[in-house]
């Protein structure tokens, strides 16, 4: 193993070595920075499985350097650069924005897996920039924009490698240089691939279309996806394809939360047990917290995570109700999730651009306001590089003990959302937030269901999941209730996070 960082385990270096080897056999020598043309016809796979607090991410982000030192050209999918017939490249894919902006904030230029599908086809003018902020041409004079402008650019550039932030640094819109996008004519090289254990074998199929050479990044703990009969991707992989981290790191070892996902792991815990364990963590340790209500405050950015799709309807009406919603209208700042796109096969470009600006299903989007045309709804997608647009929107809030949902804004075609104050803990997979709270009078119901899921008892995956999407601090909600809250709901929180990213988008059309 060469030059590692003093941080790595040794079965992460095992598991370095091992992809290091597998890579040189094909062209790509990390250790001596060489790189020759890929070979035909060979196609590999390679797992990475690990526990929250195992290393994966440190992993990833480590042999994402060595790759770009060793002459790789990374793709990130907002731009691609000059292609070139003997070029090699990497793609750093999550199944969700949210999961890849999490990657992003480590340096790691990570996009979403259906994002890898589309490129965007920029004007030529901006393409200039691109090619000058990838290193790839010299520094451009391009007509409205000042050398201050410019100086923006690269300065965003140099902290974030994303050409659509570093051009909205620039004070250019979306719409400004991006004039469309196309189907991916032509294959890529190596795809890493983090929150594997989301994927589905549609999902694992087209990646296999698309990169010969795949290296999955997953949790073997977590929920696997509906319909796969509590089985991930790479359960499938032969034994010598998968390379396990046992070996917790030392900067998670005094991590309260972290030690009550690895508890879940022991066959003898009951949920009672391990309420009394959540119970003593929070006498300890302010990182848990032992709630009696939930926490409508923190709803707005966090959803509650809950097991059964009653509670989260019911938990949606109590906050909306708490906050003085109206019932025939939404208010700016009231979080939504993207259930698709409803649009047919005739407008492909437009749902290419939706989903290509993040509306992809599962996405999280805070509402701002009636867009300027009936049906459309102005929106903060949470995670995207380029969060603000304007989209024909299909928004429904469930009622309990109602069949058909209220709809406040409907557009005949467009962006389908539901309510995002609470989510299942299906839904939350793959998404981490600062602060979570947990409703575990659900994971007592699935406790008391006396179900499992590929053997493990599934309240434990279900509570596992639900834990380890919290960041800082944990919220064990432990009755049915809900605190008035202490701020109305706004979005200025929003335009403080990202105020270069101010953009129209150009989407009523």
């Amino acid at each position: 193993m060469q030059a590692l960082s003093p941080t790595f385990s040794d079965d992460q270096a095992e598991a370095w070595d091992r992809i290091a080897a597998d890579l040189a056999a094909q062209g790509i020598d990390m250790a001596d920075a060489a790189l020759a043309p890929p070979g035909e016809g060979r196609s590999t796979v390679l797992a990475v499985m690990g526990k929250a607090g195992s290393g994966k991410t440190l992993l990833l982000a480590e042999l994402y350097k060595a790759m770009k030192g060793a002459g790789v050209d990374v793709v990130s999918a907002d731009w691609e650069g000059k292609r070139r017939r003997e070029r090699r490249t990497l793609a750093i894919l999550a199944p969700t924005n949210k999961a890849a902006s999490v990657l992003r904030l480590r340096g790691v230029p990570a996009t979403t897996i259906h994002r890898i599908l589309y490129t965007p086809v920029y004007d030529p003018q901006y393409e200039k920039i691109a090619e000058w902020l990838a290193g790839q041409g010299p520094r451009p004079t391009v007509e409205g924009l000042t050398e201050l402008a410019l100086d923006r650019a690269h300065a965003f550039y140099q902290q974030v490698a994303s050409i659509p932030g570093a051009l909205a640094a620039a004070g250019l819109r979306g719409s400004d240089f991006i004039t469309g996008w196309k189907r991916r004519d032509e294959p890529l090289d190596v795809g890493f691939v983090d929150e594997a254990s989301m994927l589905d074998e549609r999902q694992f199929t087209d990646l296999q279309e698309i990169f010969p050479r795949l290296v999955l990044f997953g949790d073997p703990a977590q929920l696997a996806p509906v319909g796969q009969s509590g089985k991930m991707v790479f359960d499938g992989l032969p034994a010598k394809s998968r390379l396990e981290l046992h070996r917790i790191h030392r900067q998670t070892q005094d991590n309260p939360i972290l030690d009550l996902a690895h508890a879940l792991a022991d066959d003898t815990l009951g949920f009672d047990d391990f309420e009394a364990m959540v119970r003593d963590k929070a006498r300890r340790d302010d990182r848990v917290v032992w709630a009696e209500r939930v926490d409508a405050d923190l709803m707005a950015r966090s959803p509650v995570l809950v097991w059964r799709n009653v509670t989260r309807v019911k938990l949606i009406t109590a906050f909306r109700m708490a906050h003085g919603a109206p019932e025939d209208d939404l208010m700016p700042g009231e979080p939504l999730i993207c259930d698709g796109i409803e649009l047919p096969l005739k407008h492909r470009k437009k749902r290419i651009d939706l989903e290509a600006r993040g509306l992809i299903k599962g996405a999280q989007v805070i509402y701002l306001g009636p867009g300027t045309k009936p049906g459309f709804a102005k929106l903060h997608v949470i995670g995207a590089e380029d969060p603000r647009l304007s989209a024909a929107s299909i928004i429904k809030i469930e009622r309990p003990d109602e069949e058909e949902p209220f709809i406040p804004h409907a557009h005949t075609m467009g962006a389908a959302f539901l309510h995002g104050a609470a989510v299942t803990i299906h839904k939350a997979q793959g998404s981490q937030w600062p602060e979570v709270q947990v409703f575990a009078p659900d994971l007592s119901a699935a406790a008391w269901a006396g179900r499992s899921e590929a053997g493990v008892a599934l309240w434990k995956r279900l509570a596992y999941v639900a834990i380890t999407r919290a960041e800082t601090r944990l919220h064990w909600i432990v009755r049915n209730r809900l605190a008035r809250p202490q701020h109305p709901l706004g979005v200025e929180d929003l335009r403080v996070a990202a105020p270069k990213l101010e953009l129209s988008g150009g989407d009523e059309s």
